[in-house]
């Protein structure tokens, strides 16, 4: 039960994030459009995008469901999982002209870049703080040799 109440808190903590972002980004957005008008059906569409969204990540980047599986399927799964999700609420919030083909394809190839751009940007993240952890084991081993030396 422990397990189970931290994992709804870290969802919960993780859609908080990934709503307080997307407001920002479409308060961004709107800003430059000069939009003053806040639509509900998109607010609540980004609630449950934020809310859907960080639930399919933890199926997907987390070992709660999926024990082993390799990142690059992992990564397919997720954008299987969250593409409907987030076209079926783009869909129904009306967040683009959604009788327009062309507005489509921008949605989707948006979503697959900003996909990619992530995936990068993680692939950076984790090589970078993995050196860091070698270089901190490096010095642990080190130390723990001149102790034994010492001894």
């Amino acid at each position: 039960m422990k397990r189970f109440l931290k994992g709804i808190v870290e969802w919960k903590t993780s859609a908080c994030m990934l709503f307080t972002a997307a407001m920002v980004i479409y308060l961004f957005f709107s800003l430059i459009f000069d939009n003053r008008v806040v639509s509900t059906a998109l607010l609540w569409g980004l609630l449950l995008v934020s809310a859907a969204g960080s639930l399919i990540q933890a199926v997907c980047f987390s070992d709660w469901i999926i024990k082993k599986m390799r990142y690059t399927w992992r990564s397919l799964l997720f954008v299987l999982l969250f593409l409907p999700v987030l076209s079926f609420t783009a869909w129904k919030a009306d967040w683009f002209p959604t009788d327009q083909v062309g507005a489509w394809a921008m949605f989707i190839g948006i979503f697959f870049l900003i996909f990619a751009a992530m995936t990068v940007g993680f692939d950076i993240y984790f090589r970078i703080t993995g050196r860091k952890y070698d270089g901190m084991i490096g010095q642990y081993r080190r130390r723990k040799e001149e102790e034994e030396r010492k001894s």
